[in-house]
């Protein structure tokens, strides 16, 4: 068995620490002894921004992404977002970016340099305070990655973007009938529920975490603004 090898390490704001490590040609973003994410099982998270981008009627959409992980929704936003999009990362953790540049390299490839991509070191809560403000423009679409699921395990205060304040905020900062995109490890009943109290037309699609229907089964929740 192949043992695995801890790259790198960084503290999340408000949270606990994460772990690079490589296992083989694999590599995975670890919490603790959960794992995150992996190069292994990265399809649902690409579905995420796929999925999304495909139920939106702009030809130039406008997409803030929760989320940089190891890139994988945001390069698949980028893919299939059209010459006209704009797709905005938020980020809490400095290190990420590190890890996109250096040990990650191969998975980025020129991405961050890419005119229609930015990434912002900031909560996305604060991108999503902003376009409810007016500092910024609203979004076509919101893709929250930012955790397990609903839970909030990665950082105390992400529970925050899923309560029913969090939700209405959310709704608020989306463009007539823009698209909440929220991934989870998990199916969650009541956080349906709450989409819906929160004023969304909802959708839960199950995505398998690797191609050709294998791995995992993770949940996606379309939510439309009404």
């Amino acid at each position: 068995m192949l043992p695995r090898e801890e790259l790198a390490t960084a503290q999340i704001p408000g949270g606990d620490t994460l772990t690079l490590v490589s296992h083989g040609r694999d590599f995975i973003i670890m919490l603790g002894r959960n794992e995150l994410m992996g190069t292994r099982m990265q399809f649902s998270e690409e579905q995420l921004a796929e999925l999304t981008l495909a139920e939106l009627r702009t030809s130039a959409p406008r997409v803030l992404i929760g989320g940089y992980g190891m890139g994988f929704t945001f390069r698949k936003a980028l893919e299939k977002g059209g010459v006209k999009a704009e797709i905005v990362v938020a980020e809490v953790v400095p290190e990420i970016l590190e890890w996109a540049e250096g040990p990650l390299a191969h998975l980025t490839g020129d991405t961050l340099q890419d005119p229609r991509g930015e990434v912002v070191l900031c909560d996305v809560a604060a991108l999503i305070d902003d376009a409810n403000d007016g500092t910024c423009d609203k979004w076509d679409a919101i893709l929250l990655d930012v955790d397990n699921g609903p839970d909030g395990i990665v950082r105390d205060g992400n529970e925050r973007l899923y309560s029913k304040t969090g939700l209405g905020k959310a709704r608020d900062a989306l463009r007539p009938g823009g698209v909440l995109a929220v991934w989870s490890a998990a199916p969650d009943h009541r956080f349906r529920i709450r989409l819906k109290e929160a004023g969304f037309d909802v959708e839960e699609r199950t995505v398998r975490a690797r191609p050709n229907n294998k791995g995992p089964r993770h949940t996606i929740w379309f939510a439309r603004k009404r």
